[in-house]
């Protein structure tokens, strides 16, 4: 599997994979994805923040990644950090723990960068999952909520989010 940068013309796929992702949130969690504006992704992947896990010629998941997110990590966004942001796996890949995939690149891409942090965040409330990326490596920080900003995607607005990171070396 190699993880690259997406395209725009990977864009009516990435919004399949969004809807999935969705569909499935919602039959395991109380919270889901409200939508995503196809401005903000195209503005991701022009920044080369969107990318795509490839099995062959078949994107087997999507997320996205930044080094600045002041909006969920208030002050610890100080910090030299990777953000990693909708994790999003193919229905024919669930299971199969593409996030050790994810977090091995990602590990990579935060030495490269000098940063000494992974960081990601989830929609509070689902013991599952948040034990999930316990046992994938990171230190579960706990629950914040989420001021509201217009910089956020919906399902963002008047939440709480799980705090998790992986401090490096």
């Amino acid at each position: 599997m190699e993880i690259i940068n997406s395209t725009a013309a990977d864009l009516e796929e990435i919004f399949r994979l969004y809807d999935s992702g969705t569909e499935y949130q919602k039959k395991v969690a109380e919270k889901h994805w409200i939508g995503f504006d196809s401005k903000m992704v195209l503005q991701e992947i022009e920044a080369e923040q969107q990318w795509k896990l490839m099995d062959g010629t078949r994107i087997a998941g999507i997320f996205c990644t930044t080094f600045d997110d002041p909006e969920i990590w208030q002050k610890k966004n100080e910090d030299p950090a990777i953000y990693l942001h909708r994790i999003v796996t193919h229905p024919d890949y669930r299971g199969k723990n593409l996030i050790r995939q994810i977090i091995s690149w990602a590990k990579d891409h935060a030495v490269k960068h000098h940063k000494k942090y992974i960081r990601m965040d989830t929609g509070s409330g689902n013991d599952k999952l948040n034990n999930y990326y316990i046992s994938q490596g990171f230190d579960y920080l706990g629950i914040t909520t989420i001021p509201l900003t217009a910089n956020l995607p919906a399902h963002y607005k008047g939440a709480s989010s799980s705090l998790f990171e992986i401090a490096l070396g």
